[in-house]
């Protein structure tokens, strides 16, 4: 896949791109679903994944080579990561990706390194600043509308629209103050954590978009803008301002 804009001098940004573990075939593997390396690609990064069960050591040698990070969509948070009871509704809890991603997270906040966290990305995002969850958004979230459409549905199934506010960094990446996106997920962002700001909400009053201020891009958003980026082009502008915010 060509890249839509490479930089010109040739040099194209390392992103590092988080995974998970998935068990197909009797093999135990360990990846990430193919459009999110795509859209890097697209959007004119060179993808290099991150496996789990790294100890600290190895995956900050990982991070001080790479100069941007994605956080990609994925299984549940474990609920004693922000304090809460445990709900019925809680499924594919991974304690070894939970470790690395929210470790890994506060090291690209306090560094300063640029990062795209995307669905459970964007839920690691703020619990790793101290933020909490809703377990189950549809059971708990008073007025919730449905935001989980997993299957059947397909990926790029378009749910709701989104609200952005003026003055963010996704505003100034996106075209419209309103726009339309699919939404595969069954938690969400409850109390906001200390130092960031919400940039999208969905029609119900979800947080659908994050921000760390005085970051040169700390950016999550709660839909997947790679599986609908072919459909609408404007969203490789998420991938395309991690890119170039990991050139400077």
């Amino acid at each position: 896949m060509t890249p839509l804009n490479p930089s010109p001098n040739g040099k194209r940004p390392l992103i590092g791109c988080t995974t998970y573990r998935k068990q197909v075939d009797q093999l135990d593997i360990v990846g990430v679903n193919a459009p999110y390396t795509q859209a890097i690609i697209a959007a004119g990064g060179i993808p290099i994944l991150i496996p789990l069960c790294l100890e600290e050591t190895a995956w900050r040698q990982i991070f001080d080579r790479i100069d941007g990070l994605l956080l990609p969509g994925g299984g549940d948070i474990d609920f004693r990561r922000y304090s809460a009871e445990q709900q019925a509704q809680l499924r594919r809890v991974d304690q070894e990706r939970d470790e690395l991603e929210l470790a890994i997270t506060k090291t690209a906040v306090s560094e300063q390194k640029p990062f795209l966290a995307i669905c459970r990305g964007h839920q690691v995002f703020n619990v790793a600043m101290g933020g909490t969850l809703w377990q189950d958004v549809q059971s708990q979230m008073p007025g919730a509308a449905m935001h989980d459409f997993s299957r059947p549905y397909p990926r790029n199934h378009i749910a709701h629209s989104v609200n952005i506010e003026p003055n963010s960094t996704i505003a100034h990446l996106l075209p419209k103050r309103s726009v339309l996106v699919n939404s595969i997920h069954h938690q969400g962002v409850r109390d906001l954590a200390p130092g960031l700001v919400v940039t999208a909400r969905a029609e119900d009053g979800l947080i659908e978009g994050i921000e760390a201020p005085n970051h040169p891009f700390a950016v999550g958003v709660q839909w997947h803008p790679e599986a609908i980026y072919e459909d609408d082009r404007t969203m490789l502008a998420l991938f395309e301002g991690l890119v170039d915010a990991a050139t400077q």
